[in-house]
């Protein structure tokens, strides 16, 4: 019977140790605790109180922002820089000492986390998932609570499983229609934060829900979900549904057989109720959505592929086209591009290689090109199908896993004042390199943009 919950009210009461007080903070269970390289300062205040991981198995290790993209095969002497490497080096003896699996430099399933997680069935509906990365979000797709933590959360999630949480408001943003030839999961949420903002969804988990999110594939869900943080939201959640069953139940981690079947009853239950009340509403029409692309050094500095770059409103917005280079009303398939980068945590899985390829089959870039796969599975399985040799029949760098070029942790950078298009979900002030200039796009549009040397409407290449 219907009792007027949100989604998010099932997973929060499900997993509360001690009851909510009058602001509603509760110390909170974490079913999956994912961490990367950036978390040696939790590790080294674990061991300064002589403490340690109290869930091995429920905290997991990745090497994924400090990995080189290339000469791979050299392990730890393919990096140059000795700093990078000792990160590398570190979270490789923490997840040793803590006995945490680790899908490392050298793992055939290493990989971004964000997506390495989910396609290993680590994350399934119903749970709570931390992580030392604010793109943990990611994993809402799959119907979990997920969200970025800080490294004073973090040991203590490390020595009781739990962590303090204010329980967040509720947005619902219903996404209904159809979308558009060549128009993507990453230009809905694109579009979503020009609307609402960059902060628009502080203090709130998005639920997204709407047609045409149910028609979207589980990956499609990940781009979306993965975006949420960018406009301040704590996360992003879709109710699991067979499409969710079906991508579990192929993969290795998920549950087996009978526990499986019995898995599949309790996820159906999470949904939110027809009653359930929300604290806001949006509602989009997917059909007016066209290719997406940032202007500025903010993802809410975004408009569609046919328009022009606005005029300031406001000082940030006149720093941000001074350090873009950009003056107001051009047009914004007349910016060249110098470079482009396909990656990233939002865009590198298998579909997104799949859609790029498909626009670069049979041309050639005319600036400089990468792909970064999001894990070595998805490499493994491009090569598979081909795409890799499509990719570098055009002109493309098809590298190794890693998030590679949307942070430049890794000495995969774009040049001061270069400007590149790029799939990766930030667009801040030296976010890809000192002086870098970004604009983000969805895959299809990154690979339009490789093959003419400018941000191009990507409907115009397809068939």
């Amino acid at each position: 019977m219907s009792d007027g919950s949100t989604l998010l009210d099932k997973i929060w009461r499900s997993h509360a140790v001690l009851p909510s007080g009058s602001d509603q903070e509760a110390l909170i269970y974490v079913d999956r605790n994912l961490v990367h390289e950036e978390s040696t300062w939790a590790f080294d205040a674990l061991r300064q109180v002589g403490g340690s991981v109290a869930r091995p198995d429920r905290n997991i290790a990745f090497s994924d922002h400090y990995v080189p993209t290339v000469q791979r095969q050299h392990g730890l002497s393919a990096v140059a820089d000795g700093d990078v490497r000792h990160m590398l080096t570190q979270i490789t003896a923490n997840a040793a000492e803590h006995r945490l699996r680790h899908f490392g430099l050298d793992h055939p399933l290493q990989g971004i986390m964000h997506v390495v997680a989910p396609e290993l069935g680590l994350v399934q509906p119903g749970f709570v998932v931390t992580g030392s990365d604010s793109h943990t979000c990611t994993n809402g797709a799959l119907g979990a609570l997920a969200f970025g933590i800080g490294q004073t959360e973090l040991k203590q999630v490390f020595m009781t499983q739990t962590v303090w949480r204010k329980k967040p408001r509720v947005m619902r943003i219903a996404i209904n229609g159809r979308l558009g030839p060549g128009v993507t999961a990453k230009d809905v949420a694109l579009a979503i934060i020009g609307e609402v903002g960059a902060n628009g969804g502080a203090g709130h988990v998005v639920e997204y829900a709407g047609s045409c999110v149910e028609q979207m594939t589980i990956e499609q869900r990940m781009t979306i979900c993965n975006m949420s943080i960018e406009m301040g939201a704590q996360s992003g959640l879709i109710a699991p549904d067979d499409m969710t069953f079906d991508y579990l139940s192929r993969r290795p981690y998920a549950p087996k057989g009978a526990a499986f079947a019995e898995a599949v009853s309790y996820w159906r239950t999470l949904r939110s109720d027809d009653a359930a009340e929300y604290d806001r509403d949006l509602l989009i029409d997917a059909g007016a959505i066209e290719p997406m692309v940032t202007w500025g050094t903010s993802l809410e500095d975004v408009v569609g592929v046919s328009g022009t770059v606005p005029a300031p409103k406001n000082s940030r917005m006149q720093r941000a086209l001074a350090y873009m280079g950009l003056s107001p009303g051009t047009a914004m398939r007349d910016i060249a591009i110098d470079q482009v980068f396909i990656g990233s945590c939002a865009n590198a899985r298998i579909e997104d290689l799949r859609v790029a390829a498909a626009i670069v089959k049979g041309r050639r870039v005319a600036v400089p090109s990468m792909v970064s796969p999001g894990s070595s599975s998805v490499k493994r399985q491009a090569e598979g199908e081909g795409l890799d040799d499509i990719f570098e029949a055009a002109g493309f760098e098809f590298r190794d896993s890693g998030c590679s070029m949307c942070v430049g942790s890794n000495g995969d950078v774009v040049a001061s004042g270069k400007r590149c298009a790029s799939t990766s979900p930030r667009n801040f002030e030296g976010r890809q390199g000192v002086g870098a200039r970004t604009h983000v796009m969805s895959p299809a549009m990154a690979a339009a943009a490789a093959v003419t040397g400018r941000i191009c409407d990507v409907r115009t290449l397809m068939a």
